[in-house]
């Protein structure tokens, strides 16, 4: 007699895994990927946050107060507010509407508001008042998502992580280092083709060179330090070519 072959699931039917990234992650990818990096951090050497803060409370605040604004705003509101709430348990005890006014600047002041004093409250009654430094305890306070986690992680626990905002999104992408289309999916990539010990960096090297070059509605690529190995490199005409170099030029005068 002869015993029938059990059929194969379709998950044992696979001939290889689902890949986790959007492109396929190759060595030369890798190399133009680390090549790009090095050639943004002899233009950026000093890349860093330039968010204001002072201890993990005023980051993680001033964190969830830069969705969708600026942090050169940011810092504009944080004296102040800071100096009325000091720490986790000052703000805990305040009310939504006794922040708002504070923060009335920064866009989406109302819903803002009532994240910081709940996430406030989850510090206090959490964590004892203090900023976590793991992931999920991060992301399961009022306010954080997983962006802003990795922004805390990165700044105040030098924890390896890739915070992916507007700028890191969109500059992934034209460089050729993602084709994903939502944050966690440029996030992955970036891992993947990026050195671990160089995350942290990365991130702000790449937000330094979106708001000081490669800028979303006019990138200025004839300055561009990695403008020979990114594929969306634009083209202008001379007049404007002059003109870029020209306004490049003013800056840097003294």
């Amino acid at each position: 007699m002869v015993t029938p072959r059990p059929k194969k699931s379709k998950a044992q039917g696979r001939s290889r895994p689902k890949t986790t990234t959007s492109l396929r992650i190759t060595r030369s990818l890798k190399s133009r990927a680390v090549e790009v990096l090095d050639l943004l951090d002899e233009r950026y050497p000093a890349a860093e946050t330039e968010l204001d803060y002072r201890n993990h409370f005023e980051l993680i605040i001033a964190v969830i107060l830069s969705a969708q604004c600026t942090d050169v705003r940011v810092n504009l509101v944080t004296p102040a507010l800071f100096a009325a709430y000091p720490d986790a348990s000052s703000l805990a005890k305040a009310s939504a509407e006794q922040v708002e006014p504070f923060i009335k600047t920064c866009g989406l002041f109302r819903s803002k508001a009532r994240n910081i004093v709940k996430c406030a409250k989850d510090l206090c009654e959490l964590h004892d008042g203090k900023v976590p430094s793991d992931r999920r305890s991060l992301e399961a306070l009022a306010g954080v998502g997983r962006k802003t986690a990795n922004v805390v992680l990165s700044n105040a626990f030098k924890t390896d992580a890739i915070a992916v905002d507007t700028h890191v999104y969109r500059l992934a992408r034209k460089l050729g280092l993602s084709r994903a289309n939502s944050a966690t999916a440029v996030e992955r990539d970036l891992m993947a083709v990026l050195p671990q010990e160089r995350w942290n960096k990365a991130h702000h090297t790449l937000i330094w060179h979106g708001r000081r070059c490669c800028k979303a509605r006019k990138p200025e690529c004839p300055l561009c330090p990695v403008a020979e190995l990114c594929p969306s490199q634009e083209t202008y005409p001379d007049e404007i070519h002059a003109k870029m170099l020209a306004a490049a030029a003013r800056r840097e005068r003294p």
